[in-house]
């Protein structure tokens, strides 16, 4: 077995615990409102959520080709490989730390700080910054934004078409209507979320060699990186579960509709009209955060929200700076 193809299996290896730890982290994205709420038993939800994460990975080439080409730019050889395999242990490294302290941060931007900073302090290649800012920072600072005015927007227009309703009917109504809305972001998850680690794959394959074009995906790459999403997801993040349904506010099933219906359109959008990669806890996490603020601005924990927004504005430094750590450990068995 040559130097190279052990490298690449090296990366494609990480790059699948990566997914997997991205699923268990971020389950929580697709059935914390409807578990919440009871409209889901919590194993009959995370079975719905694998399920559509396994689907919607099928769907996210365009954001597959962002992270695999639009990031940073390596040259082609074994040294390059240890620069993904050092970015990619920073990634995962964030995701567990993040979960055991229960903190929905983003695992798509725990990967591009760890590209980003192996890329770096490795001295070679090239970090696209114009995309960064373009594909990253502007969606990671507008997609939250627009969750929570959406969010509040969408629980005003329900609470106004049904002023007169019955609530204890409306909430079964809304308990039915959540099983459509979680399995919509469970599939706008699988198409985000997997993306990102088919494009890392496919950078393995291009920068060893193994592949010319770095805008094909192999098909085994699509059910290897589906798969692997999926298994995580079925195993559930219950710490990170715990904090979107019962921390932040109190769900009602009108409020898990409104929030999944908003954040699965929002992924709908950036990934099949901008291509961007965006975070999906970001989104269903300002987008509860939007509902919660039509009964009264109290009703959102912003102790709690403000933990979370800590998470999400370290998340890309910190991740960056563990991968940075892994590149002088890993880089010389690269070399």
């Amino acid at each position: 077995m040559s130097p190279e193809l052990v490298a690449v299996l090296a990366v494609i290896i990480a790059a699948m615990v990566f997914d997997y730890t991205n699923g268990f982290h971020d389950a929580a994205n697709a059935i914390a409102t409807s578990v919440s709420t009871r409209a889901l038993t919590p194993r009959a939800a995370l079975a719905m959520a694998a399920v559509g994460n396994f689907v919607g990975a099928h769907l996210g080439k365009e954001v597959a080709k962002t992270v695999g080409e639009g990031l940073v730019q390596l040259p082609i050889g074994i040294p390059s490989l240890g620069i993904v395999f050092a970015g990619v242990l920073g990634a995962i490294s964030w995701n567990l730390i993040t979960w055991y302290f229960g903190l929905p941060s983003s695992s798509s931007h725990a990967l591009f700080g760890g590209l980003v900073g192996a890329t770096l302090v490795a001295g070679m290649g090239s970090v696209q910054w114009g995309n960064i800012v373009q594909k990253v920072v502007i969606p990671m600072v507008a997609s939250p934004v627009v969750g929570l005015v959406l969010g509040f927007l969408a629980m005003v227009a329900l609470m106004w078409t049904f002023r007169r309703g019955n609530p204890g009917k409306l909430n079964r109504g809304f308990r039915y209507a959540q099983t459509v809305s979680a399995a919509a972001m469970a599939v706008g998850h699988g198409t985000q979320d997997a993306a990102k680690t088919m494009g890392i794959v496919v950078l393995a394959l291009y920068s060893g060699g193994y592949q010319d074009d770095i805008s094909y995906i192999p098909p085994w790459v699509f059910w290897a990186s589906a798969t692997m999403l999926a298994a995580g997801t079925y195993t559930g993040g219950w710490r990170i579960i715990r904090t979107l349904g019962r921390k932040i506010i109190d769900l009602g099933p009108a409020e898990g509709f409104a929030a999944e219906t908003v954040a699965s359109s929002v992924l709908y959008f950036n990934a099949f009209v901008l291509h961007a990669p965006i975070s999906t806890t970001h989104t269903i996490t300002s987008a509860i955060m939007g509902v919660g603020a039509t009964k009264r601005l109290s009703a959102v924990r912003w102790n709690v929200a403000g933990n979370i927004l800590i998470a999400w504005v370290t998340t890309f430094p910190a991740a960056a700076l563990i991968a940075c750590l892994f590149h002088y450990i890993v880089g010389p068995l690269f070399a």
